[in-house]
């Protein structure tokens, strides 16, 4: 079935514009309700809501809402709540489905409804596909007027996610003597991420705290740390902690501004961890954006980097199947399975921060074990069209890869999330891979600009 809704991190799109309507949020939460909710069963079915701090949740929420009661389900409002928090939280109040209202390092003017099952993962293609078919058969009874659900909020929501995240940094260390800064996105952790380090002993620095609707991710977070090297320069701070806007990605700055991603941070715990004996397989799972240089690091200590699909839940499908604990992504997704059921940019700071604390070392110290081969993206907007089919385009591909030869690589492939082609190559040679990518990126644009 070609799926109308759903792509690779859930239903996202610009706000207000199809499927990102209120009438749409609620046809998805009637379907997906009536797909998790129980026949029967000692309780009435349970739906969590946590949102982040974009203009368009308050449209979204209520229509979720009315969608879940009119189906005759009960549901919690969590509020602004990073993602694996709604994650946790679906699990621990034992809901029979979680969602979460975000278009993570996306503008304001997107959103996206994530949903979770009641084991606190995101759901697989398959049943992604079994909603699409109840939205589209929208022929079920509804629930009589004494069987609508109720919705009410849970005031210690907040409270509830500091202290798991909490519990995940090793008994015995303090984070006291500790500068850090906490961007925060102007996102879903505006108020409890600097919270969780200032309760561990940190001194915390906190930026990216005021959202408007309208800044979350602007200028600010994971996707963009300009703002965070500035204040930990200034302050002679010893860490940077920039999350997205819905918290499930980091990026570390280190004390002396350089930017850590998600391959090096994997690179860090996978060494930590194996040393620890911690690690539950040699496989460490990233995806086809992980740098070669991650891959050849990991087989000087005969570890193996399995590559999947871009996204997070593609990572985390390959680490349930084959008893990983470890996955993430570049892009800051860092997946710790023995703490969470999502990427966890809090969680994934804290295990940082321990094993930097533990070998009295710097972030920079600990970060610093391979280096990245020289790589490059492109991002190209596109509307409708696949400009991958031409026969120029797959040309100019097969010829960049053909350059590189066995010491590089070139990838090709459209966002799941945005309307994008992105061009990334990398290889031994820095002017080689801008050249490629440049080349690349010139005749694709030509096809985009015929339309």
């Amino acid at each position: 079935m070609m799926r109308k809704f759903f792509g690779t991190d859930g239903v996202r799109g610009p706000a207000n514009e199809e499927p990102m309507t209120a009438e749409t949020a609620l046809k998805i939460a009637m379907a997906a309700g009536r797909y998790f909710a129980p026949e029967t069963g000692k309780q009435r079915p349970l739906a969590v809501i946590g949102k982040d701090t974009r203009l368009s949740g308050y449209m979204l929420e209520p229509a979720m809402v009315a969608g879940f009661t009119a189906i005759g389900m009960d549901v919690i409002l969590v509020g602004p709540m990073p993602t694996p928090g709604v994650a946790m939280l679906t699990r621990s109040l034992r809901a029979d489905l979680g969602v979460m209202l975000s278009a993570s390092h996306n503008p304001f003017y997107d959103n996206g409804i994530k949903l979770f099952g009641p084991d606190g993962y995101k759901l697989s293609d398959e049943i992604e596909v079994c909603i699409e078919n109840l939205i589209n058969n929208q022929d079920k009874k509804r629930a009589g007027p004494s069987e609508l659900g109720r919705a009410k909020r849970l005031d210690d929501a907040a409270g509830r996610y500091i202290e798991i995240a909490k519990g995940s940094f090793p008994k015995g260390l303090t984070l006291g003597g500790l500068k850090i800064v906490v961007d925060c996105a102007n996102g879903a952790a505006y108020k409890l991420a600097p919270k969780v380090f200032f309760e561990l002993g940190a001194d915390v620095i906190p930026i990216g705290v005021e959202p408007d609707g309208f800044n979350i991710n602007h200028h600010c977070g994971a996707i963009a740390p300009k703002n965070m090297q500035e204040a930990v320069l200034k302050n002679e701070a010893d860490v940077g902690i920039a999350l997205d806007g819905d918290a499930d990605r980091l990026v570390l700055v280190d004390q002396l501004g350089n930017t850590v991603d998600g391959d090096q941070i994997m690179a860090a715990i996978a060494t930590a961890w194996q040393s620890l004996g911690l690690l539950k397989s040699d496989n460490i799972v990233g995806t086809a954006m992980s740098n070669l240089g991650l891959e050849k690091y990991l087989k000087t200590r005969n570890l193996n980097l399995f590559r999947t699909e871009v996204g997070d839940r593609y990572v985390l499908e390959y680490m349930r199947a084959n008893g990983c604990n470890l996955g993430g992504e570049q892009s800051g997704h860092i997946i710790l399975s023995d703490y969470a059921t999502t990427g966890d940019g809090i969680i994934a700071a804290l295990q940082m921060l321990a094993i930097a604390v533990s070998a009295n070392k710097t972030i920079n110290e600990i970060t610093r074990v391979f280096e990245p081969l020289p790589q490059q993206l492109l991002n190209l907007r596109i509307e409708n069209i696949n400009p991958l089919e031409e026969e120029e385009v797959k040309k100019i591909i097969k010829q960049g890869q053909s350059r590189l030869g066995d010491q590089g690589r070139v990838l090709i492939r459209k966002s799941g999330t945005e309307p994008l082609i992105r061009v990334m190559a990398e290889g031994q040679c820095p002017e080689m891979v801008a050249e490629i990518v440049a080349s690349i990126g010139e005749v694709i644009q030509k096809f985009t600009n015929k339309k």
